[in-house]
């Protein structure tokens, strides 16, 4: 049963893979994880193809709005780059297997580094609104993971080793260009939650205590799935609004969205200046 289960995802993954490169020569070696409200970044890359998800075999399907659903071939600095403009999530009803598969397909590809950015809620004090943030290290609290079930050993093996999963040196020189183009950014820890709903007060409370500093329902999959397959991993989080219990305001999508665009710049000069070095 888990051979016949493994054989389908193996299967999968070549439809996938034909289709896309019966699209595009391109075997890029970066790929980019465009978050909610951040998919501009597209605009600054020399776009070679566009592909919609759902002409990919056995894509899932964007489904949150801001997320454009479209995979992008192109460059970027003069790097080669292939760029989700839109990805998915655990509450719109994937499995984790969906969730991670674009990334899986790509690295067949030829990626080998994975970039991700995410919107999220920032519950650090000394943190604002329409700041970014980098990722040191996650806490998975989506109440599930990529790598439950039979294994692959063909991608990865049984029990890879979390310990650095967004990658030191890529994290020294996202630290580094912010310094040199006097952007401010924050360093921190982001949780994972499955969402749709943003969280209560209390439950604030709790994941300070448990030591996040941003909260979102994104990227731990991805990460989880990147290092399984041994890709290096950079995360920088947008901060679209302030999760502070004792002042807590409701939010609505166009308040997040507009706090993402205003963020984006920042994010966008410290990604580019990351490949600039590399």
């Amino acid at each position: 049963m888990q051979s016949n289960s493994i054989e389908l995802f193996r299967n999968n993954r070549r439809e996938a893979l034909e289709y896309i490169q019966s699209k595009t020569d391109m075997r890029p070696n970066y790929m980019l994880i465009l978050g909610t409200g951040l998919g501009q970044l597209a605009d600054e890359m020399t776009i070679e193809t566009v592909i919609s998800y759902d002409e990919i075999p056995h894509f899932p399907i964007s489904t949150v709005e801001s997320h454009a659903g479209k995979l992008l071939f192109g460059t970027l600095d003069d790097k080669e780059i292939v760029a989700m403009q839109g990805r998915f999530h655990y509450y719109e009803g994937y499995n984790m297997n969906q969730i991670v598969f674009p990334v899986r397909v790509l690295k067949e590809n030829g990626a080998d580094t994975l970039i991700v950015s995410n919107a999220c809620g920032g519950m650090n004090p000394n943190y604002k609104r329409g700041d970014i943030m980098l990722i040191s290290d996650h806490i998975n609290l989506l109440g599930d993971n990529p790598l439950i079930g039979p294994n692959d050993n063909d991608l990865g093996p049984r029990f890879p080793d979390m310990s650095d999963p967004y990658t030191e040196r890529l994290r020294e020189i996202a630290q580094n260009v912010a310094l040199n183009e006097s952007i401010p950014m924050h360093q921190g820890v982001y949780v994972a939650l499955s969402g749709p709903m943003l969280e209560t007060r209390a439950e604030y409370r709790y994941l300070r205590l448990l030591g996040a500093d941003v909260v979102g329902m994104s990227t731990v999959p991805e990460v989880t799935a990147a290092v399984h397959m041994g890709m290096d991993v950079l995360g920088i989080s947008v901060i679209t609004d302030e999760c502070f219990p004792d002042s807590l305001q409701p939010v609505n999508i166009e308040e997040i969205l507009d706090a993402a665009a205003m963020a984006e710049p920042k994010m966008t000069k410290v990604i580019i200046g990351v490949l600039e070095k590399l």
